[in-house]
């Protein structure tokens, strides 16, 4: 964990499996699906390596975008 990219990411991951589990034991089932976790887990790795790699301006949209796809799609707080 050297740079802010691994610090960032794995947050956002931490914060990912947190959601997960706490929709998992929600009734009625949420309207989530496996496959919206799975693009944000592999946003996550691709932030990471595209950061870690030294592409900060790439990185920083994709995170941008990351954390759009988070918002939109998972909605982690009801709107």
């Amino acid at each position: 964990m050297n740079t802010v990219y691994d610090w960032v990411t794995v947050a956002l991951f931490a914060g990912l499996v947190v959601l997960f589990l706490h929709r998992s034991d929600q009734e009625p089932a949420p309207r989530d699906a496996m496959w919206h976790y799975l693009v944000a887990a592999v946003g996550c790795g691709l932030v990471n390596w595209i950061g870690n790699a030294g592409y900060h301006l790439a990185a920083t949209l994709a995170l941008i975008g990351l954390v759009a796809f988070i918002i939109l799609v998972l909605r982690p707080r009801p709107l």
